[in-house]
Protein backbone atom coordinates (compact mmCIF):
# COMPACT_ATOMS: atom_id res chain seq x y z
CA UNK A 1 0.00 0.00 0.00
CA UNK A 2 1.38 3.41 -0.98
CA UNK A 3 1.57 6.35 1.40
CA UNK A 4 -0.60 9.41 0.92
CA UNK A 5 1.02 12.27 -0.97
CA UNK A 6 0.28 15.76 0.31
CA UNK A 7 1.03 18.91 -1.62
CA UNK A 8 2.94 21.62 0.22
CA UNK A 9 1.60 25.18 0.09
CA UNK A 10 4.78 27.21 -0.33
CA UNK A 11 3.09 30.62 -0.49
CA UNK A 12 1.55 30.48 2.95
CA UNK A 13 2.85 33.75 4.42
CA UNK A 14 3.17 35.60 1.14
CA UNK A 15 0.86 38.61 0.63
CA UNK A 16 -1.92 38.33 -1.91
CA UNK A 17 -0.97 39.73 -5.30
CA UNK A 18 -3.05 40.08 -8.48
CA UNK A 19 -1.83 41.74 -11.68
CA UNK A 20 0.67 43.86 -9.75
CA UNK A 21 -1.79 44.95 -7.07
CA UNK A 22 -0.91 43.97 -3.52
CA UNK A 23 -3.02 43.20 -0.44
CA UNK A 24 -5.79 45.73 0.32
CA UNK A 25 -5.50 47.49 -3.06
CA UNK A 26 -7.31 44.55 -4.66
CA UNK A 27 -10.28 45.28 -2.37
CA UNK A 28 -10.08 49.02 -3.12
CA UNK A 29 -10.22 48.34 -6.85
CA UNK A 30 -13.10 45.86 -6.43
CA UNK A 31 -15.12 48.29 -4.29
CA UNK A 32 -14.49 51.10 -6.78
CA UNK A 33 -15.66 48.95 -9.68
CA UNK A 34 -18.84 47.99 -7.80
CA UNK A 35 -19.52 51.68 -7.12
CA UNK A 36 -19.00 52.45 -10.81
CA UNK A 37 -21.40 49.66 -11.78
CA UNK A 38 -24.08 50.92 -9.38
CA UNK A 39 -23.55 54.49 -10.63
CA UNK A 40 -23.88 53.36 -14.24
CA UNK A 41 -27.08 51.44 -13.44
CA UNK A 42 -28.53 54.43 -11.56
CA UNK A 43 -27.71 56.77 -14.43
CA UNK A 44 -29.30 54.37 -16.91
CA UNK A 45 -32.45 54.04 -14.79
CA UNK A 46 -32.68 57.83 -14.42
CA UNK A 47 -32.57 58.11 -18.19
CA UNK A 48 -29.15 59.60 -18.93
CA UNK A 49 -28.06 58.94 -22.51
CA UNK A 50 -25.68 56.04 -23.10
CA UNK A 51 -23.41 58.29 -25.16
CA UNK A 52 -22.74 60.15 -21.93
CA UNK A 53 -22.71 57.21 -19.51
CA UNK A 54 -20.34 54.88 -21.37
CA UNK A 55 -17.41 57.29 -21.85
CA UNK A 56 -17.87 58.75 -18.36
CA UNK A 57 -17.84 55.30 -16.74
CA UNK A 58 -14.87 54.25 -18.88
CA UNK A 59 -12.85 57.33 -17.93
CA UNK A 60 -13.70 56.98 -14.24
CA UNK A 61 -12.77 53.27 -14.36
CA UNK A 62 -9.44 54.03 -16.04
CA UNK A 63 -8.76 56.75 -13.48
CA UNK A 64 -9.65 54.39 -10.63
CA UNK A 65 -7.32 51.71 -11.97
CA UNK A 66 -4.50 54.23 -12.44
CA UNK A 67 -4.85 55.68 -8.93
CA UNK A 68 -5.07 52.28 -7.21
CA UNK A 69 -2.14 50.92 -9.22
CA UNK A 70 -0.05 54.00 -8.39
CA UNK A 71 -0.86 53.69 -4.67
CA UNK A 72 0.04 50.01 -4.74
CA UNK A 73 3.40 50.67 -6.36
CA UNK A 74 4.22 53.70 -4.18
CA UNK A 75 3.26 52.37 -0.75
CA UNK A 76 3.31 48.60 -1.06
CA UNK A 77 1.52 46.21 1.25
CA UNK A 78 1.39 48.19 4.53
CA UNK A 79 2.84 51.54 3.50
CA UNK A 80 -0.46 53.38 2.98
CA UNK A 81 -1.68 52.53 6.48
CA UNK A 82 1.65 53.67 7.95
CA UNK A 83 1.54 56.88 5.89
CA UNK A 84 -2.00 57.73 7.03
CA UNK A 85 -1.16 56.87 10.65
CA UNK A 86 1.93 59.09 10.59
CA UNK A 87 -0.17 62.01 9.35
CA UNK A 88 -2.48 61.68 12.36
CA UNK A 89 0.35 61.77 14.90
CA UNK A 90 0.82 65.12 16.64
CA UNK A 91 4.11 66.91 16.02
CA UNK A 92 4.59 67.60 19.73
CA UNK A 93 2.77 67.28 23.06
CA UNK A 94 2.19 70.27 25.32
CA UNK A 95 1.46 70.00 29.03
CA UNK A 96 0.69 72.98 31.26
CA UNK A 97 1.40 71.17 34.52
CA UNK A 98 3.31 68.20 35.91
CA UNK A 99 0.28 66.87 37.77
CA UNK A 100 -0.39 64.19 35.14
CA UNK A 101 3.04 62.68 35.71
CA UNK A 102 3.18 63.13 39.50
CA UNK A 103 -0.13 61.31 39.92
CA UNK A 104 1.10 58.29 38.02
CA UNK A 105 2.93 56.99 41.10
CA UNK A 106 -0.16 57.19 43.29
CA UNK A 107 -2.39 55.14 41.00
CA UNK A 108 -2.61 51.55 42.26
CA UNK A 109 -3.01 48.80 39.74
Amino acid sequence: MMGTVYQINKGLNRPISFKGLQAQYIAYLGAGLVILLVGFAAGYIIGLPLLLLLPLTGMLGAGLFTVVNTLSKRFGRDGLMKFLAARRMPRYLWFNSRRLFTQLKSIKQ
